[in-house]
């Protein structure tokens, strides 16, 4: 029996990888974009959260998928080997207004056995976290807050995946839902017709559209914008907690998060676009502006702008419906529905992942496979290896000896190890964001000023490239490196001088 994943996100991903348990299942991923996790899941604020947020009497599905994605990423993470830290969050107060929600928030902690959440005030709240603005009055704690490296969580699931026998099409748009007798047929998609037995709709942004191909039309998606800014590594103060404003109706608040690259991270806004928005990822001076001002009200001192290396802008799905849409259809047979995810969707991932996998043991027998790998390892990293080890990989290796980055300390080696692993889960063409989100290059202070045409020279000579056939990654945004006079040269006719 096959089954088509559409959507090569973090839900969708996280959803396949359960399902390559099964010995009777095929499954296959479909994703338009030419890479993994280039999709929600690029572009988020990467945290896990404690789950002291969400309220069992509004949303028990999500609440409970919730606080079943946090503690399954204890798991997931050493088995898949993705980076990780878990600092625990504060969600720190300004007003006795904003005390009333953290307390609000107290009691959902209890409610939902969320461990450790601590109310505090004065010296021990500024003794956990002492780079707390002085004008702080309160924090809420939660120590099993969690931060992760999103798309490279997407990368090592698609790894687990083609290790344990699933595909993935990568680059093929999917056109239309095919029908008959009132079951699920296939997908059609820019690269052809793929014959399935049960589809599941993982879509993100697009899953009412893709739904609408299967005839349900009974929810709506809009895009939320979220605009973030990311400050080079060397700057301080960074907190050694997770620290966001009190939550509104709309949003979990602005953070800012030493992110498990070791930068500072600071976001997002919440802006509520219509449908016909959904590739709005650009940022906005009004946006950002927003962030850095409430970002000054949590922190004792926000560091100057000119240290900031990067802004960037993620869209989120925002369902009609206000929370997850999980269900298996009889009408169509075999469409399953994983939409509407918005937060805390990375964290409840894996919750989800289980959920859609009872849905389908509730419609299918599922026969577990005798041999299953949970593991996967990560590229290998020299500046992360005992001396000893990495001369003995460098004498074995000199490509792990030669340094491409200079900001992050990458070596050739990693770039070349992404190539091979990019190849292997079948990404259609190398994209130098393929090779940033792997092997870590283009991401310090310098934003690939020194790395990327390096990089770019060694893959055209390494690959056989044409020059100017590089992506940065969708179709064309080429990068063109070479002698720019060379393309102006008149050729030299037989004869001539």
């Amino acid at each position: 029996m096959r089954i088509v994943v559409i959507g090569a996100g973090i839900t969708g991903l996280s959803i396949a990888r359960v399902l390559t348990r099964y010995d009777n299942l095929e499954v296959v991923v479909v994703d338009k974009n030419p890479d993994v996790g280039w999709g929600v899941s690029k572009a988020n604020t990467s945290i896990i959260h404690p789950c002291h947020e969400e309220d069992p009497d509004k949303h028990p599905l999500r609440t409970k998928l919730c606080l079943e994605g946090h503690d399954k990423w204890y798991e997931w993470t050493r088995e898949l080997d993705i980076r990780v830290k878990w600092p625990g969050e504060i969600m720190a107060a300004t007003s006795e207004e904003e005390i009333r929600v953290l307390e609000h928030y107290y009691e959902l902690a209890i409610r939902n056995r969320v461990p450790g959440v601590r109310l505090l005030r004065g010296e021990e709240l500024f003794r956990l976290e002492p780079t707390l603005n002085p004008e702080v009055i309160a924090g809420l704690y939660a120590p099993s807050a969690g931060t992760i490296d999103p798309i490279g969580a997407c990368i090592a699931l698609a790894e687990n995946i083609v290790d344990n026998g699933g595909r993935l099409l990568l680059g093929r748009r999917v056109k239309g839902i095919r029908v008959g007798d009132y079951r699920v047929l296939g997908v059609e998609t820019t690269g052809g017709f793929i014959q399935a037995d049960l589809v599941v709709n993982a879509a993100g942004l697009y899953a009412d559209e893709i739904s609408r191909m299967a005839g349900i039309s009974d929810y709506t998606i809009h895009p939320r914008r979220g605009q973030y800014l990311i400050y080079d590594r060397t700057v301080q103060p960074k907190p050694s907690r997770i620290i966001h404003s009190a939550p509104t109706q709309k949003t979990k608040g602005v953070y800012l998060v030493n992110t498990v690259g070791e930068v500072l991270l600071v976001g997002p806004t919440a802006e509520d676009l219509p449908s016909n928005m959904r590739d709005a990822n650009y940022t906005t001076r009004e946006g950002l502006e927003y962030v850095l001002k409430q970002a000054m009200k949590l922190i004792r001192k926000l560091p100057p702008r000119e240290l900031v290396i990067r802004t960037y802008a993620g869209l989120r799905p925002e369902p009609s419906t206000g929370s997850f849409i999980l269900r298996f259809h009889e009408d169509p047979w075999g469409f399953i529905e994983a939409a509407g995810i918005r937060s805390p969707g990375l964290t409840a991932a894996p919750g989800i992942a289980g959920y859609i996998e009872k849905l389908i043991r509730e419609h299918v027998e599922l026969k577990p496979r005798e041999k299953w790998n949970p593991y996967r390892r990560d590229i290998t990293r020299p500046k992360m290896l005992p001396a000893t080890e990495r001369n003995r990989l460098i004498r074995e290796n000199p490509d792990y000896g030669r340094i491409i980055c200079q900001c992050e300390g990458v070596s050739l080696g990693e770039v070349m190890e992404a190539v091979k692993r990019m190849k292997k889960i079948g990404v259609p063409e190398v994209t130098l964001d393929g090779l940033k989100f792997r092997a870590h290059i283009m991401v310090g202070r310098c934003q690939g000023t020194f790395c990327r045409p390096l990089t770019s020279f060694i893959l055209q000579e390494r690959l056989g490239l044409e020059i100017w056939s590089l992506k940065f990654n969708l179709e064309g945004s080429f990068y063109g490196v070479g002698r720019v006079k060379d393309l102006f040269k008149k050729p030299v006719e037989a004869g001539e001088k």
